[in-house]
């Protein structure tokens, strides 16, 4: 009907509109948030700090690990066979030498053996055996700690989720105003930015974790396979 008497009187398209959107009360604003004020306001700050520390510490953790264990997985081509050469040659303290020369948890194992090369069989496994535990808990160190930033990541975000909500229907229930869909849904999408900030440095450290064990085993499994040539050397000149 408006838009009817409005034609009727030729005015140009352009007024048409404007008359129309002031006559109906229309009024069509964009709003927009950057991340960091959703990082930042309300209690949703005192949430982030905390994840942005354990983040730091994750990402120390994981640099820090990966170095050592590319460092443990490093082994010298011929190393085994001058070993072999040495103990066959009756040369032990150059078979020392050379394991005190390279630095791998396989030649601290191995050093261990060479020392007490006259001993029983089983002795000498023995004390390879319990250098190997202390090289796997050098090489495992602060891998806990990576798995619980992992866990606790998610919880400590939905933590923030969780009081952002308690004090968003609070506000609204002390206002004594009717709810508005808008204050509804900016407490919300602030409250739920903790469970994402959460949720991705939960599930980052975990990869990484995973990661880290994968290759932390993979090292143990050449500690094993090195012991036991080492003991198959010690066994052959005696067939």
């Amino acid at each position: 009907m408006l838009n009817t008497i409005l034609l009727q009187n030729n005015l140009p398209v352009d007024s048409l509109m404007k008359v129309a959107e002031a006559i109906d009360g229309i009024e069509r604003t964009e709003e927009t948030i950057s991340i960091l004020q959703l990082l930042t306001e309300g209690t949703t700050l005192y949430i982030i700090i905390p994840l942005l520390i354990l983040s730091i510490i994750a990402v120390y953790i994981f640099i820090e690990r990966f170095l050592a264990i590319q460092k443990a997985q490093k082994e010298e081509p011929n190393f085994m066979n001058q070993i072999k050469d040495f103990i066959y040659d009756g040369k032990i303290d150059a078979a020392k030498s050379l394991c005190k020369e390279t630095v791998s948890p396989i030649s601290k194992m191995l050093e261990k053996g060479v020392v007490r090369i006259g001993k029983p069989l089983e002795d000498i496994s023995t004390a390879i055996e319990n250098v190997g535990k202390l090289e796997i808990y050098q090489l495992e160190k602060n891998l806990a700690t990576l798995a619980t930033i992992a866990g606790a990541a998610p919880m400590i975000g939905f933590l923030g989720t969780v009081l952002g909500m308690i004090i968003t229907f609070h506000e609204m229930k002390i206002s004594g105003q009717a709810v508005q869909v808008d204050q509804l849904s900016g407490g919300i999408m602030q409250a739920l930015v903790t469970t994402v900030a959460g949720l991705i440095i939960g599930i980052i450290a975990y990869i990484a974790y995973n990661w880290l064990v994968e290759k932390v085993e993979k090292v143990v499994h050449k500690m094993e396979s090195r012991t036991l040539e080492f003991m198959d050397i010690l066994q052959e000149p005696t067939k």
